[in-house]
C-alpha cells in the first residue's frame, strides 16, 4: 500500500519552478528563520572555505554567509532551477571585481539527496527550511555528512509535527485525505544524524505563531512559497 504523505519529487520541483517569482514576497517566515539562523552564527567558531547552501530556495542567506565569511566561496543549491538563478543573481555586482578565480556565489540545481560535490568539499553546510521537502531525510544527512569536511558543521531548520495543525485538524473534518504535509519530530531527525556519522547533535525548537486573518490569505501564501502537501 502506498505512503498517502509520499513526496513526489518531480511534482515539487515543477512547483517550485512555477513558484520562483512569487515566493519571496510570501516568505515571511522563511526569511525569519533565516534571520534567527544568521544569528546562532554569532556563537559558532568556524571559517569555512566553503559553503553549501543545501536547498536555497531563491538564496535568502547568501548576503548574511557572504558578510559573515567574505572570502568563503558559497554554493547555493536547490531543486528547482528557478530558484537556483534567482538565489545566483543575489550575488553583488562589484563581487565580479574583488574575485579573483571561481567566483564567491555558485548556483547549482541539485538534489540534496543526492549532492553533486566531492566528499570532503565544505566547511559549513547550512540548510533553512528545505529538508522537509526530500524524499529520505536519511538520504540527505548521509549527503551532508558525506561533503563536510573533518570538524565541519551542518546548520539546518526544519518545520515540527506541529506545524499547520489547524489546518491539518480543519481538514479532518471534512475528508479523511491527508492535505497537510506530515513533518518530522526532532528527536527522530536527532536519531537520524547519530545513524548519519554526525558527532553531538545539538537540537532545539522554536515557537513562531503566524496569525491571519482569514484561511483564503493563508491558503494564498501557502501556494505562493509552494509550502502545501501533495493533496492541498
Amino acid at each position: 500500500m502506498s505512503d498517502p504523505y509520499a513526496l513526489d519529487k518531480r511534482r515539487a520541483r515543477r512547483s517550485f519552478e512555477d513558484h520562483a517569482a512569487t515566493y519571496d514576497a510570501a516568505a515571511v517566515l522563511q526569511n525569519e528563520v533565516c534571520r534567527r539562523m544568521l544569528e546562532r552564527l554569532d556563537y559558532i567558531k568556524v571559517d569555512p572555505a566553503v559553503i553549501l547552501d543545501a536547498g536555497s530556495g531563491t538564496g535568502n542567506a547568501v548576503g548574511g554567509l557572504l558578510a559573515r565569511w567574505p572570502r568563503a566561496r558559497v554554493i547555493a543549491l536547490d531543486l528547482a532551477l528557478a530558484m537556483a538563478r534567482r538565489a545566483r543573481a543575489r550575488r553583488p555586482w562589484w563581487r565580479g571585481l574583488l574575485d579573483r578565480g571561481a567566483p564567491r556565489l555558485a548556483a547549482v540545481c541539485g538534489d540534496i539527496e543526492r549532492l553533486p560535490l566531492a566528499a570532503g568539499c565544505a566547511g559549513l553546510v547550512w540548510s533553512n527550511l528545505a529538508l522537509q521537502w526530500v524524499g529520505d531525510p536519511r538520504h540527505a544527512f548521509a549527503e551532508m555528512h558525506r561533503v563536510l569536511a573533518p570538524g565541519g558543521l551542518a546548520l539546518f531548520s526544519s518545520f515540527g509535527p506541529d506545524t499547520l495543525k489547524e489546518l491539518r485538524a480543519a481538514f479532518q473534518d471534512v475528508d479523511p485525505h491527508p492535505h497537510v504535509h506530515r513533518f518530522i519530530d526532532m528527536h527522530d531527525i536527532g536519531d537520524t544524524l547519530v545513524a548519519s556519522g554526525f558527532a553531538d547533535p545539538v537540537m532545539d525548537m522554536e515557537v513562531v505563531t503566524l496569525t491571519y486573518a482569514d484561511a483564503g490569505s493563508l491558503m494564498r501564501d501557502l501556494k505562493a512559497t509552494r509550502a502545501h502537501g501533495a493533496q492541498l
